[in-house]
């Protein structure tokens, strides 16, 4: 049976997977086991990896085999048509994750939708969020407060924030209107 699908240019992938972490080539050297001077290498195409050392580097950037290969995806557009986002809500909170579930996918695009005296969460509730994950998130409508880690800021339409979403912290509608927000999280992404 013949392969219908075509390795991507591995190289390319482990650098831009590498700086979207915001590695060093010693960095991932040090996750992966894999010497620098080998991934250096392999990023610029001079060599290609065994499979040993490509599952080394795979698990280096915290990814499958498969996933670094792309071999888990069908193509390299997905497109998540309108109103068919995972779905999610209580207590006057509504969201829609707009972008696909796929493997090795280091940030998600989310709509939220808040009634008026509703929030996404609550003070004591747990970050949501893995270590060193970041938020961006815009206004679209209405007017929001952001709590984070206790301090508050308020947001009107077209404002935008980020802001490191590890902490605690949770979005209000203090207005009498609806209000809704488009919020990234990149997960594990921010710089020490």
């Amino acid at each position: 049976m013949a392969a219908t699908q075509e390795l991507v240019p591995l190289g390319p992938r482990v650098k831009a997977l590498r700086d979207a972490m915001d590695l060093s080539l010693r960095d991932l050297a040090d996750r992966s086991g894999v010497s620098a001077p080998m991934l250096s290498q392999v990023e610029r195409g001079e060599t290609s990896p065994t499979l040993v050392v490509a599952t080394r580097i795979a698990a280096g950037l915290d990814l499958r085999l498969s996933q670094l290969l792309r071999l888990d995806e069908g193509g390299s557009v997905t497109v998540v048509r309108a109103g068919e986002g995972r779905t999610g809500g209580r207590k006057g909170h509504r969201y829609e994750v707009l972008s696909p579930a796929l493997p090795g996918q280091r940030a998600e695009l989310s709509r939220h939708t808040l009634a008026p005296g509703a929030s996404t969460g609550g003070a004591g509730d747990p970050p949501m969020h893995e270590p060193g994950s970041r938020e961006t998130a815009v206004v679209e409508s209405g007017e929001v407060v952001l709590v984070c880690d206790t301090e508050r800021h308020e947001l009107r339409a077209g404002d935008a924030v980020t802001f490191d979403a590890d902490l605690p912290h949770h979005f209000e509608n203090p207005g009498d209107a609806p209000a809704s927000l488009l919020a990234v999280v990149s997960a594990g992404l921010r710089r020490s």
